[in-house]
């Protein structure tokens, strides 16, 4: 049996300062950009993992969720406390400085971890943290 991760959800806000971001600074490719019963669906993915997706996700749009929690939502979201997502890259130092001069919101600059790794850390438009990191070399 095999399981693999096929898709995951990134809470935004704005449509178009996520793809401004995530396609035009990220670098990532866009897979799908519709309407779909009255809200966006749009999906994009490095073209490094073709199998792989993210949802840019208004995490507002529940039919179901009640005004008090959509309420609770937009607060979470704009605080940046709905999702964290790490990236993976062959250079961090690099990603680093193309996110810096980007304008995003710098977190953490680049600093080798004991665990292993290298990394550094990004806010998106929408307040979600990003992580960037690279094994470390030995």
């Amino acid at each position: 049996m095999t399981i693999k991760l096929s898709t995951c959800f990134i809470a935004v806000d704005d449509h178009d300062k996520a793809l401004a971001f995530y396609r035009d600074v990220l670098g990532l490719e866009v897979r799908n950009d519709v309407a779909y019963e009255g809200m966006r669906w749009v999906t994009v993915g490095s073209p490094e993992q073709p199998d792989v997706e993210i949802v840019l996700e208004p995490p507002l749009a529940n039919p179901n969720a009640s005004p008090a929690d959509k309420q609770a939502m937009a607060e979470l979201l704009a605080k940046g406390l709905l999702r964290a997502v790490i990236f993976a890259t062959d250079d961090v130092d690099a990603t680093f400085e193309r996110l810096r001069a980007s304008g995003a919101e710098v977190l953490q600059e680049p600093v080798d971890q004991h665990y292993g790794v290298r990394d550094c850390a990004f806010r998106d438009p929408a307040g979600n943290m990003l992580r960037f990191n690279q094994p470390r070399k030995q």
